[in-house]
């Protein structure tokens, strides 16, 4: 499984406006014929990891390069390009019959309402899913934006302004590949609860694993708010494998030309103690464990998910949260580069061989 752009834009064209300019749809284009060509033993190729988060991160949270904020506008318009130039390669790599299989993976967090009686609570849940999961999805396996989906971004954009660039011959293409994907990744790492919000746009993104500290609130969209019985990560990230089961449904209900799934990443982003030449990671196991169990659910209840891919074999350096958050099943010694199994590493093994989990 080859991914050709993950957060990685080369830096010339990155300072050109990244996806924003147009012209680099087509650069991306060439980019991945070259690698259908070159790289023949290949079997899956993806075109890009998580369109949502590069967006999120460039336009809306400003944690990535160029560090723009609160632009909804350059955020719709990163996610409508990149879908777009997914799909160009999508259909040229079809039309020339290149070797193996070509799909998209995208980070789907579920969205749920704070109080699913209060239509406020709804309508946030409904509107935040839209800039995170359903404007994507929609282009990919629809080849246009449904109605519902359309109103969302219009009235986003309407109370923070901006205009979208959608051409006809953009649609042209999203249709003429919408059925050709064969497959879809889902990065899965955590759900969000929205409650309705009246308030100014504020977002704080916890980089440093103080518990508590972030911030979601946007102007009329909604607000980030969840029970406090629901465990979360030092990084606030909740931990609710129940939100994987949701997504893979949503996906095989409302997109059923999907074909296939592969879990592409999941995985417990840690404050690891080291100790004894190891990590004693019991609660990196219970999490993957979970996660699994609801996998199995949900292909018991005919949704066809064919692989699953942890995040990651060793701890690594993370864009926006440094070295301190670790996900690895190998614990990495940054200043010797040596590697440690953790506890985690053998159960994972023994999982692996068995294709069973206790």
């Amino acid at each position: 499984f080859v991914t050709l752009h993950h957060f990685d834009t080369p830096e010339v064209l990155h300072s050109n406006g990244d996806f924003l300019n147009r012209e680099n749809i087509e650069h991306f284009v060439d980019y991945a014929k070259f690698c259908f060509e070159e790289f023949t033993e290949v079997n899956y190729w993806t075109t890009f990891n998580e369109i949502g988060p590069i967006g999120d991160g460039q336009y809306l949270v400003g944690k990535f390069p160029p560090g723009i904020k609160y632009d909804f506008e350059k955020l719709f318009q990163s996610h409508h390009n990149m879908v777009l130039a997914h799909a160009k390669a999508v259909n040229l790599f079809k039309k020339n019959g290149y070797h193996g299989e070509i799909g998209m993976v995208c980070a789907l967090p579920t969205k749920y309402p704070y109080d699913p009686n209060n239509p406020g609570d709804v309508r946030a849940a409904e509107l935040d899913d839209i800039i995170h999961n359903k404007f994507i999805l929609d282009a990919t396996f629809k080849g246009e934006y449904s109605k519902d989906t359309m109103e969302g971004v219009n009235h986003i954009l309407e109370v923070n302004g901006g205009k979208l660039d959608l051409r006809e011959e953009d649609f042209e293409e999203l249709k003429a590949a919408k059925d050709l994907n064969d497959f879809l990744g889902i990065n899965y790492y955590m759900s969000d609860w929205m409650a309705e919000y009246d308030g100014e746009t504020e977002i704080i993104h916890n980089a440093t694993g103080n518990k508590g500290s972030s911030k979601y609130q946007i102007k009329g969209v909604g607000q980030r708010k969840a029970n406090e019985s629901i465990p979360r990560t030092d990084w606030d990230w909740i931990i609710y494998p129940k939100g994987l089961y949701d997504q893979i449904s949503r996906v095989k209900r409302d997109y059923p030309n999907y074909k296939k799934i592969y879990i592409t990443e999941n995985g417990l982003g840690y404050k690891d103690v080291f100790e004894d030449n190891t990590v004693y990671d019991d609660a990196r196991i219970d999490y993957i464990r979970q996660h699994l169990e609801v996998i199995s659910d949900a292909i018991k209840d005919g949704a066809d998910v064919k692989g699953y891919f942890l995040w990651s074999l060793m701890d690594v350096f993370s864009w926006s949260n440094g070295y301190e958050k670790r996900y690895g099943l190998f614990y990495v010694d940054f200043e010797t580069q040596k590697r440690y199994p953790k506890k985690s590493a053998y159960w994972y093994k023994k999982v692996a061989e068995t294709k069973e989990v206790e």
